[in-house]
């Protein structure tokens, strides 16, 4: 286990390493900011003076080694429009975003997996075909379209939601949370529905495909033979065994939500990473959208990392394979 984890460790490393260069040298190649910040009046004097403040006058190479030089004593630039440290903003806002992305996984597993392993024991029953035209719609349909119209449904129809916002904040050990209070979680219902709900029926496929080839095994035939009660089945059987590659999926999910939380948030206006990478954009704010996409290159690399280790944990073949 520990040469397996020593190798996906330097992995993780290499990976990290790789996507600095990309990320730098794409961000880097594209537009000058130099053009937003200026006072559209001003003279190429004054121009080259900003240029040379934001160190953006030194050839390309020269930037890139003092960004890495940088980056490994945890400085990734100031923001040029807030004069602030960029990963100082980007932890400002973390989290709202993994609150929001959290709180949308245990939403995708709780509605997803349920329905999934009914759908798989009862593949003919009319509540197993409806559940997987849901799970259809769950993957059709644009998280933008389903925000606004739970916007408009819930928040302007029935007034029962707020249409956007955080909400109010309660700190746990210093971190700003909002699910801990009835009015913060009012907030956080509808963004994280929207970004659950193609994350579920993943789930429910996912869920369904494992049940169905699961219940077809010996160690299920020779359970029932003992007179084991259907519930314990499913429960010790069934669901352990079909949870490997849910573990998988889910975990690389986890990291697509965050990473791709821009459209919902932005719908909600929820003041998250998303939001600020939106903002640092339309800005062409280079330090600010670098951190921003290390960081989730990062919290990608973890979280595969992780559940590299999950799913060496919950099948013994993938530790025997390593150490072969």
């Amino acid at each position: 286990m520990l040469a397996y984890l020593i190798r996906r460790i330097g992995q993780a490393l290499l990976v990290i390493a790789a996507m600095a260069t990309i990320v730098f040298l794409s961000i880097y190649a594209v537009g000058n900011p130099v053009d937003i910040l200026a006072n559209p009046n001003a003279d190429a004097k004054e121009m080259a003076e900003i240029s040379a403040r934001l160190g953006l006058d030194k050839p390309l190479w020269e930037q890139f080694g003092l960004f890495v030089w940088n980056a490994l004593h945890g400085d990734l630039g100031r923001s040029f429009v807030f004069n602030e440290p960029a990963l100082k903003l980007i932890i400002q806002r973390m989290p709202a975003t993994l609150e929001l992305a959290f709180v949308a996984l245990i939403m995708s597993i709780v509605i997803g997996i349920p329905l999934g392993v009914w759908s798989g024991l009862k593949p003919d029953a009319w509540s197993s075909r409806a559940i997987m035209s849901g799970s259809i719609l769950g993957f059709s349909l644009p998280n933008f379209w389903i925000g606004l119209m739970l916007i408009l449904l819930f928040a302007v129809q029935l007034k029962w939601l707020p249409s956007g916002g955080r909400g109010p904040t309660t700190d746990v050990f210093g971190i700003p949370v909002s699910f801990l209070t009835w009015e913060g979680l009012r907030y956080l219902l509808l963004p994280a529905f929207t970004l659950a709900l193609y994350k579920a029926a993943l789930v429910v496929r996912l869920s369904r495909s494992g049940t169905r080839e699961a219940v077809l095994q010996d160690y299920v035939r020779f359970a029932r033979a003992k007179g084991l009660s259907p519930t314990r089945i499913v429960l010790v059987h069934v669901l352990k065994n079909i949870m490997i590659p849910v573990v998988t999926i889910l975990g690389l999910e986890l990291g697509s939500m965050i990473a791709f939380a821009v459209v919902t948030e932005t719908v909600f206006a929820y003041p998250g990473m998303g939001k600020l990478l939106i903002d640092s954009i339309g800005r062409l704010d280079r330090p600010v959208i670098v951190a921003y996409l290390m960081m989730v290159v990062v919290i990608f690399v973890v979280i595969n990392l992780i559940v590299d280790l999950l799913y060496a944990a919950l099948d013994p073949r993938v530790r025997l394979q390593e150490a072969e």
